[in-house]
């Protein structure tokens, strides 16, 4: 972190601007109508929510960012591994964290809170590290000039300004351009009525599930025959498996509904529909599926939700990469980022197979490359580098590939 710290941005004289300060949303959060209060840790104490998060986090992070370079010609790319920001995106964008780790964390930031923060280290001019920051110890004004001031409290509890090169800021949603939305503060309802089910629901099964009601005796109770039938319940209550023997003429009248009455259950299925609902993660992502569902309609689910929810998240994030971390140099040269969501997208092994056994067939790619994206090694021949078409296909000025008839007419050919 000393870093972080070592260089701060100067230049920054105090003038009006427009503030966001969303440090009270992080510490005590909007209160929902359900009656309690919303944060990101409380959201993450909702099993939907977390689930959620590691869900995107995860599926983000295993797809491994590549910075990739044209090629000359302009048909196809290679991965830059010389550019400096190829090692931190991929592998470890600090000492201690690994790319994997930076990513999912990055994740969870911008789905909860909806921005993330990063200090950008450079040596040289050139992007050394990538330091992780808390999101409630940023604060960003926006000046009257549009430029974007950060505000960052460090560990030993000063506060430091930077200017926004030195920042990396990816955003989610946003209304205004330049801070993301709260997700957290958008879905406090669907949230706050999740955590008030679980706590009811954990308050009704407190002392295994038993009923609260009315015990009523006839005729009246001295102040000691009432204090030890309040510890005869207790006892009771404690072990609710022993049957309950009433004298005097006692009856127990049951005043609360259990959980099937309420629709407890049914209620709290609905909100894990809902919180997914507002993060856009398929329900059966998190363990929620429907009963009908098959696993041919399942797959389609899975490839849904790469394509519905991954691939925005990957977009938003390559872009920010390409616009925040890559000169206006290396923009020019072609250089972009990539995460390669294709092999979240493989399907089952036989239709993969199936799959490139067409390219083969067609010349799309030769042996060596089909073994490569099985993760196996090149043959130990010159022949694995070669394309092959079918009998009936040929080439014209080595690109086209033309259909030719696959036997001689009956009547022969003019």
């Amino acid at each position: 972190m000393a870093g972080l710290f070592g260089s701060i941005a100067a230049g920054f004289e105090r003038k009006e601007a427009r503030t966001l300060d969303s440090l009270p949303g992080f510490m005590f959060g909007p209160e929902s109508k359900a009656g309690v209060s919303v944060t990101w840790s409380t959201a993450l104490n909702v099993s939907a929510m977390l689930a959620c998060c590691k869900v995107v986090g995860e599926g983000i992070a295993q797809t491994r960012c590549k910075i990739m370079r044209p090629r000359a010609g302009g048909i196809g790319a290679d991965p830059a591994r010389d550019h400096p920001l190829y090692r931190l995106l991929h592998l470890s964008p600090m000492k201690g964290q690994t790319a994997f780790g930076f990513w999912e964390t990055l994740v969870f930031h911008v789905m909860l809170v909806g921005n993330a923060y990063a200090y950008i280290s450079r040596v040289g001019g050139r992007v050394f590290e990538l330091i992780q920051l808390d999101p409630s110890k940023v604060r960003v004004t926006r000046r009257t000039d549009l430029t974007l001031v950060y505000e960052v409290t460090g560990e030993d509890g000063q506060m430091r300004r930077f200017a926004a090169e030195d920042i990396w800021h990816v955003r989610g949603p946003s209304w205004n351009g330049w801070m993301g939305m709260e997700t957290v503060r958008l879905a406090r309802e669907a949230l706050g009525l999740a955590i008030s089910l679980e706590a009811n629901h954990a308050g009704q099964h407190k002392n295994g599930a038993s009923p609260s009601g009315v015990y009523s005796v006839e005729g009246p109770l001295t102040p000691e025959q009432h204090s030890m039938l309040t510890e005869w319940l207790k006892r009771q209550a404690a072990n609710p498996g022993m049957p309950m023997i009433l004298d005097r003429g006692a009856k127990w009248f049951s005043q609360q509904m259990s959980g099937v009455d309420s629709q407890h259950l049914e209620t709290r299925r609905f909100q894990i529909e809902d919180i997914c609902r507002a993060v856009r993660v398929m329900p059966i992502m998190v363990g929620q599926s429907d009963k009908a569902a098959t696993y041919a309609s399942a797959e389609q689910m899975f490839l849904a939700h790469v394509i519905h929810c991954l691939a925005p998240w990957a977009t938003r994030l390559e872009e920010s990469i390409e616009v925040d971390l890559l000169t206006e140099a290396e923009q020019a040269q072609g250089l972009y980022a990539n995460f390669n969501l294709s092999a979240l997208m493989r399907g089952d092994y036989k239709s993969r197979q199936e799959g490139l056994q067409i390219q083969r067939r067609n010349g799309v790619i030769n042996a060596d490359e089909w073994r490569a994206l099985e993760n196996m090694n090149p043959r130990d021949d010159e022949g694995g580098g070669q394309y092959i078409v079918e009998s009936n296909m040929a080439v014209q000025d080595g690109r086209d590939l033309t259909p030719m008839p696959s036997s001689p007419s009956p009547q022969g050919s003019n």
